[in-house]
């Protein structure tokens, strides 16, 4: 009997806050989505903003990735629909904030997710974005643990490869204690500005350094994109035709060409 395939899980990652993480996991999902994948996303921030963002209310969050994590709850138990066809999510609130204190004392805390994913999920789904909160915290390795590789939204600003470093020592930690398989899927340039000098510099900077790391797609600096948000919305529902949803849709084609980059470029 043949099994069905495991879906591609991505961790969407950058211990920086405000780098674009959230909206790319909305955004990159929605695409994904819009072009016939089954995406599960899954929101790891205690923020919940991915969740906010695909139209769920803090009300109608009853099951969580809290609960996935800290409660045993099924997987399959914890996913909510969206009103986006082939887009579901298990959605994050602020109990998730306690999660490195609830653990500690417990063996397979970096498991947890992993476990999850192997033991639950419904056939069908083909990729899996985990939106991971800014920071390098036990349910960020949580997610490089479960993942088969990393993304990694890269804001073009000034010192951006700078804080790149440190994400890259605990991915190799990760992967010699905990998940030999993880790799890099890519790294993606965010609120760029083709007529900033500085954007420019940064994109010349890590391509120089990371090369075929960098996705040649990259995502402006853009209006509706920011706006998108408090509509509930992501870009490619709200407007369509915005350089945003463009720039969203093009990573998406990218992601789903490109292989997986070996793990000797780390």
């Amino acid at each position: 009997m043949q099994h069905p395939p495991e879906p591609r899980t991505i961790a969407i990652t950058n211990q920086k806050g405000g780098v674009g993480k959230t909206t790319t996991a909305i955004n990159l999902g929605a695409s994904l989505a819009a072009m016939g994948q089954s995406v599960l996303v899954i929101d790891l921030d205690p923020q919940g903003n991915a969740s906010t963002g695909l139209g769920l209310d803090p009300a109608d969050r009853r099951k969580t990735s809290y609960d996935l994590l800290l409660e045993d709850l099924p997987l399959s138990e914890a996913i909510h629909e969206t009103d986006i066809e082939n887009l579901r999510i298990i959605p994050a609130t602020t109990d998730l904030s306690s999660t490195d204190v609830e653990l500690v004392d417990q063996g397979n805390r970096v498991f947890l997710l992993r476990d999850a994913i192997s033991s639950d999920t419904p056939a069908g789904i083909d990729i899996i974005l985990i939106d991971c909160p800014p920071s390098l915290s036990l349910l960020t390795v949580n997610a490089l643990t479960a993942a088969n590789a990393v993304l990694v939204p890269l804001q073009a600003e000034f010192f951006a490869l700078e804080g790149l470093s440190q994400l890259m020592l605990t991915i190799r930690e990760v992967r010699e204690t905990a998940n030999l398989n993880l790799r890099i899927e890519g790294v993606v340039l965010t609120m760029y500005d083709q007529r900033n000098n500085l954007s420019r510099q940064v994109e010349d900077d890590a391509r120089a350094t990371l090369g075929d790391l960098v996705y040649a797609a990259t995502i402006p600096r853009n209006v509706r994109l920011s706006e998108a948000p408090s509509f509930a919305m992501p870009i490619n529902e709200y407007d369509p035709q915005s350089k945003g949803a463009k720039a969203y849709d093009a990573l998406a084609e990218e992601f789903l060409k490109r292989g997986l980059v070996p793990a000797e470029v780390l």
